[in-house]
């Protein structure tokens, strides 16, 4: 049985996991970090076509959703963008939506997605996306994803705090799940996770990071 989120909220607007003591994103810049991380990470829209996928671990509030699907529409892509989102400790959606809100240029986007969250639906379609929610442990789940990814948005919490998510044997499935010439990208520049998939058959590269953070990580599979 999945084990739902347990929240506190920052400033009423920002939530934050209890079990891992750490923020799902940043008020002042959480939509820029997602953009700058996640996307221009994976080289996108630049690389979008028709049947792009997206793969992602800790689904969390959906922004990196929202933000992939804005980028596909704002870039004029035909076809659909695929999305596969493995997540532990699901969000309930009353409090997704509530996260969502902190984000008005997604706004339109969140309540076009919001029917389907109400209702539970963890699989779905729509004219430009097919989506797909994997609950449980990443661990015993990435394994069997159903099309490898083009792109990897590895977005667990902290390293130091979640270190389940950024284990050597996740990222060697990981690894095994990318399509040729697939990318990664994370937040973290953690010495252990650029080993982690270095190790799993990636090229990996340290680059500046967003904001205050040093460093990120981007990786493309040999």
């Amino acid at each position: 049985m999945n084990q739902p989120a347990e929240l506190t909220w920052r400033e009423g607007q920002v939530p934050v996991s209890q079990r891992f003591d750490d923020p799902y994103f940043s008020l002042e810049n959480g939509l820029e970090e997602t953009a700058y991380v996640f996307l221009d990470g994976n080289d996108l829209p630049a690389r979008f076509r028709d049947g792009f996928h997206i793969a992602e671990l800790g689904f969390g509030t959906g922004l990196n959703l929202l933000a992939a699907l804005a980028l596909w529409r704002e870039s004029n892509q035909s076809g659909k963008l695929h999305f596969t989102s493995f997540e532990a400790f699901p969000m309930a959606p009353k409090d997704m939506l509530a996260a969502q809100a902190a984000f008005p240029a997604l706004a339109a986007l969140s309540d076009e997605l919001a029917p389907h969250w109400t209702a539970g639906e963890t699989a779905f379609q729509t004219d430009d996306l097919v989506f797909t929610l994997v609950l449980g442990d990443a661990r015993k789940t990435v394994s069997n994803i159903a099309q490898k990814a083009d792109a990897w948005f590895l977005d667990g919490f902290s390293p130091a705090k979640n270190p389940e998510l950024w284990e050597p044997a996740l990222m060697a499935q990981i690894a095994a799940q990318t399509a040729p010439q697939g990318t990664a990208a994370t937040y973290t520049a953690a010495g252990f996770v650029r080993r982690a998939l270095a190790e799993a058959g990636f090229d990996v590269t340290r680059r500046t990071g967003f904001g205050r953070k040093r460093h990120m990580t981007t990786a493309r599979m040999l």
